[in-house]
């Protein structure tokens, strides 16, 4: 990994756009995050889809899963709809005739092995950085995004 300096001095990042900073920490992050997935074989829509299966052995309803994730990087059911069939092909998920999809064996196992990597990745995009500083920063943001009539949210 390269040598990190900050782009300005504090006296010049003051007057710094936040749009482009928070647009630009995203991207990088997503990408970042998008990069680890595709790795290990999954998109990020199929990853959230796993891990909303997990805490739910009997499955949930498709239809709830879809409705949880549908505003995550505004996504859009459609996408939604399509990586869940993709799971399912691939044998990762079952779906029952009402529409409740659950984990297969193989399902979980990777699920379990993706979020073991995700781990990794986390403390990545992390490093240097106190939990102090994070909570901080997203505190920071919101109260932006707040400020501005927008509304945000996740799990």
């Amino acid at each position: 990994m390269t040598t990190f300096a900050y782009s300005h001095s504090d006296q010049d990042l003051v007057d710094q756009p936040v749009g482009y900073w928070s647009s630009a920490a995203g991207a990088a992050v997503v990408n970042h995050i998008r990069t680890m997935l595709a790795e290990m074989g999954l998109t990020q829509p199929q990853w959230w889809t796993l891990s909303q299966l997990v805490p739910a052995p009997d499955g949930r309803p498709r239809d709830e899963v879809v409705s949880a994730l549908k505003g995550y990087l505004e996504i859009g059911e459609g996408v939604l709809d399509h990586n869940i069939s993709a799971l399912h092909d691939r044998g990762l998920i079952t779906e029952g005739p009402a529409g409740r999809i659950a984990l297969t064996e193989e399902g979980r196992a990777l699920q379990a092995r993706v979020a073991e990597r995700q781990q990794a990745v986390r403390a990545e995009i992390h490093e240097g950085i106190t939990d102090e500083d994070y909570v901080r920063t997203l505190k920071v943001l919101q109260r932006m995004i707040h400020n501005v009539g927008g509304s945000a949210w996740h799990h």
